[in-house]
């Protein structure tokens, strides 16, 4: 097949003990999934699951034992941190029931949604899309993906973030409203997921901005940390 210019290549994320590279396809996002960042946000915590997408190409790998570089944004004055759990799908489905949500997981990861605070704001009282404020170059920095027989016990780990080695952000997936299955349930209903879709499960309270110079330590308990550096 001959294309008018080449095309990109494939957005791929480094599978933890394996030479084999996960291709990624599309970038989901869970909103206010933690009942304290819901409250935070100005919510009562318990509102339906609700979804926006970055381009998989925002994808900003961050290897482990190394610092990713993620360039300042243009447009905005306020970019807040937002450290989440992120689930590699391996198989696709529609409808797919919590109780089989399992056998769809490919691992999981530490990622960031990392986001133009003032821009979204801004389209929220306009009453408009806001994917400006979350859908930029960089904006989705995520880790290794740890296969899931090798991640523990995903559904109650800490999940914290550091910056400039002061905390900022720290929960446990315990507390996520809509849990891993339950948000696959939601998800592909609304959607057909296909493999190597990743879906970003929310962040706890304690978003914040930062600047150019700070330097972002992500965790979730059992998979590979990230760091992230702000240029």
């Amino acid at each position: 097949m001959r294309y008018v210019f080449n095309p990109a290549p494939t957005v791929s994320l480094p599978v933890v003990g394996s030479p084999l590279r996960f291709p990624v396809h599309r970038i989901y996002c869970v909103g206010r999934n933690y009942e304290d960042h819901a409250k935070e946000m100005g919510f009562s915590g318990r509102e339906p699951p609700f979804f926006f997408m970055k381009p998989a190409d925002a994808v900003l790998e961050a290897n482990a034992g190394e610092t990713a570089t993620l360039p300042y944004p243009s447009l905005t004055h306020n970019l807040h941190h937002e450290i989440e759990l992120v689930v590699a799908i391996g198989k696709g489905g529609k409808n797919i029931r919590a109780t089989d949500a399992q056998q769809h997981i490919f691992g999981y990861a530490v990622g960031l949604d990392m986001t133009r605070r003032d821009l979204q704001n801004e389209m929220k009282k306009q009453g408009r899309p806001w994917c400006i404020g979350k859908g930029f170059d960089a904006s989705a920095p995520v880790g290794p993906i740890t296969p899931t027989a090798n991640a523990g016990n995903i559904a109650d780990a800490e999940i914290s973030l550091q910056v400039n080695g002061q905390q900022r952000q720290r929960s446990d997936t315990s507390k996520l409203i809509w849990n891993v299955a339950e948000t696959i349930e939601h998800l592909s209903a609304a959607w057909e997921l296909q493999p190597g879709d990743l879906i970003f499960t929310g962040t706890p309270e304690g978003v914040a901005a930062v600047v150019p110079g700070d330097t972002l330590s992500g965790a979730v308990a059992g998979l590979t940390p990230i760091t992230v550096s702000i240029k």
